[in-house]
């Protein structure tokens, strides 16, 4: 496996494979993304990327999501608004003036390992330029830009039988693995090994939350909605809100969190809610005789912790994102990305978060990826259960 963190060995070596109850991403392929060239990395429960500013490490996460984001439905647009970005620097046109990216994947689960390819052209439009689903070097869905002139691509799909391929127009904007359960008819065998493929990885690449705490989003107090938590954590009040009346064990777990992440004597996590219930704040509850703290009086540091730890705690019903609505929630695995886990925590605060994320991720029903400092990173080496690849060049 031509892996650029193998290459470097800063990875730990893989683990005998296994095959996966959960449909999971096990490695992340960019060729030519940015300031990647043919690298692959393996993506275990606790996987963190580490290295200086400019390695790579956000390159790496937004790959993810933007792949994430294309299972779940998005346009190129959506997942990818400034695909220039992303073209690697110095890279030159061909003779069309054409210039872009590749980026894939690989999904295990209950059909074994399946491997998703894409080539994005961004440049002079935006659009896919191809894309393959294959299984054990069986090519199961392709596509191909035939005709530039078109916004659509030539797509072709294993029917098995006396036809062998069916082939069909596909909109150029959109992963075509996630528009096949609406043009596959499982009819044949062929057919139904296509769908069990691309279910599986469309399950993975919908189990996704993206998670940047914003401190400063954070200390207002917040209208009571659905108790959904959104990316930049926000409405972190409301949710607290809602997981004391219907996740008691999960709340109380953070709640002990809280005593190691934040400073001072935390008794309880709780929320205030004034006659009327327009708004709601949290609030540390500090004990007997002593006044809590509103959320607003805490440090940046401390917000953040109880943001990430409150996401590693739950899970999709209580975040806001869209699961695959054809699995119950037992049957996924909620992969959590977080781009600068460690900003703005201390030692502290980290080993905690390591703590937590080992212990919901150790079940199988939590994976975490994420980029780190080396203080985390140095941390995270000495424990079992958590890779960190080093993107130090």
């Amino acid at each position: 496996m031509p892996a650029q963190a193998t290459r470097r060995g800063s990875a730990r070596p893989a683990a005998p494979a296994q095959r996966h109850v959960r449909p999971v991403i096990t490695e992340l392929r960019l060729s030519a993304f940015g300031r990647h060239r043919g690298a692959a990395f393996p993506i275990g429960p606790v996987t963190l990327f580490a290295g200086p500013s400019g390695s790579g490490k956000s390159q790496v996460l937004a790959a993810y999501e933007a792949l994430a984001g294309l299972g779940a439905g998005a346009t190129l647009e959506e997942a990818f608004p400034d695909p220039a970005a992303r073209i690697p620097e110095r890279a030159v046109p061909d003779a069309q003036r054409r210039r872009g990216f590749r980026l894939g994947c690989t999904v295990d689960g209950p059909a074994g390992p399946v491997r998703l390819d894409l080539a994005v052209q961004a440049e002079p439009t935006l659009r896919i330029a191809g894309e393959r689903l294959s299984q054990d070097g069986q090519i199961l869905f392709a596509t191909a830009l035939r005709d530039p002139g078109r916004r659509s691509v030539q797509a072709a799909w294993l029917t098995g039988g006396a036809v062998g391929v069916t082939r069909a127009p596909l909109p150029d904007d959109r992963l075509g693995t996630a528009l096949l359960p609406l043009r596959v008819a499982g009819s044949t065998t062929g057919q139904r090994k296509v769908l069990t493929a691309a279910e599986q990885v469309i399950v993975a690449l919908r189990s996704v939350f993206a998670c940047d705490p914003s401190p400063d989003r954070m200390r207002a107090p917040v209208p009571q909605g659905e108790g959904r938590l959104l990316g930049d954590c926000a409405n972190l009040a409301d949710v607290l809100r809602r997981t004391r009346h219907e996740c008691g064990t999960r709340h109380a777990l953070l709640a002990e969190a809280a005593r190691t992440g934040c400073a001072g004597p935390v008794a309880a996590l709780d929320v205030r809610v004034p006659e009327g219930g327009a708004a709601v704040t949290a609030v540390l509850d500090r004990g007997p005789g002593r006044p809590a703290t509103e959320l607003a009086r805490l440090g940046a540091g401390e917000l953040r912790f109880l943001a990430l730890a409150l996401v590693l705690l739950t899970g999709p019903g209580v975040l806001d994102m869209d699961p695959a609505a054809e699995l119950l929630s037992a049957q996924q695995a909620l992969t959590v990305l977080a781009d600068g886990l460690d900003r703005g925590l201390d030692g502290r605060q980290c080993g905690e978060l390591l703590r937590l994320a080992l212990l919901s991720c150790g079940r199988g029903h939590v994976r975490l990826v994420a980029a780190v400092g080396e203080g985390t990173a140095s941390a995270a080496r000495g424990l079992e259960g958590a890779s960190v690849v080093d993107l130090s060049s």
